[in-house]
């Protein structure tokens, strides 16, 4: 039985993360117990991706993305055959988006013209299996919105958006949801992010603790790790109703909601 009386949805879990290596199936049970009813997890290449899906067809309530996130765009971009090996693993029952993919020119681990031609791939393979795009994004969103209008994509999220309300609405324009993070509950950084919320519609929004990372700062008590894990999302809800005044069941409903519309997966 949980012990919550909501079911959540955390759609941003990087299970493979070598913070989990020790106790990845207690971190879904926890999660569970907390009334995290489904979680996504995140795959940044393609060998993650097979990790993900061999880890949710062992354990129920799991779905994963499948692609290559810009850090990694450099080691296909010069490989043969990593395009089809994708194609064949979206169509894996558990798979549900593309991504974690997008372009970050911060950072640089990939060279521009080496990111955007991974992106805009994964862009037209998401288009014709009519996937959703679970995106990534820093210091890049003029060319990463244009490929997106170039690609006429309509459908996914902006995974852990830390951006302004101008990049905010933008998305929404483009029928996007928006991922909210323990980055929204950091009041050293988040003043951005926290100002463009007042634009963010309940029916746009998904929670996602991207753990291990983004250990809400608002959570009381802190592990002893500072690790973050999905069964902690709960925390960025009572963040968000803080800020728009939503009660915590309207938030867990509809982000719950949106999640289940944007992976096309039933709720029961």
């Amino acid at each position: 039985m949980s012990s919550s009386p909501f079911c959540w949805f955390d759609a941003g879990v990087n299970l493979f993360s070598q913070q989990f290596d020790q106790d990845r199936d207690q971190v879904v049970a926890r999660a569970k117990d907390a009334g995290v009813q489904q979680q996504l997890l995140i795959s940044s290449d393609l060998a993650e991706t097979v990790l993900n899906i061999e880890y949710c067809q062992q354990h129920q309530g799991l779905l994963t993305t499948a692609g290559v996130h810009p850090h990694q765009a450099a080691a296909v971009a010069v490989a043969d055959g990593w395009l089809p090996q994708l194609q064949l693993l979206l169509q894996q029952p558990a798979v549900v988006a593309v991504g974690e993919c997008g372009l970050d020119f911060n950072r640089m681990f990939s060279t521009k013209d080496q990111q955007i031609s991974v992106f805009s791939a994964q862009l037209s393979l998401a288009k014709q299996l009519q996937k959703a795009v679970y995106l990534h994004e820093r210091d890049a969103f003029p060319d990463q919105l244009a490929l997106l209008k170039q690609y006429q994509i309509d459908h996914g999220i902006a995974h852990c958006f830390t951006g302004d309300a101008l990049q905010l609405k933008a998305y929404l324009d483009l029928g996007l949801y928006i991922g909210i993070t323990g980055w929204l509950c950091d009041e050293r950084r988040a003043t951005m992010l926290q100002d463009a919320l007042q634009y963010l519609p309940l029916d746009r929004l998904i929670l996602e603790t991207d753990a291990p990372y983004l250990l809400p700062r608002n959570l009381i008590p802190k592990p002893k790790s500072r690790r973050n894990e999905p069964s902690y999302v709960s925390a960025i809800a009572h963040q968000i109703a803080q800020f728009r005044g939503w009660s915590i069941a309207d938030i867990a409903r509809h982000s719950h909601q949106n999640a289940q519309s944007l992976f096309s997966r039933s709720s029961s």
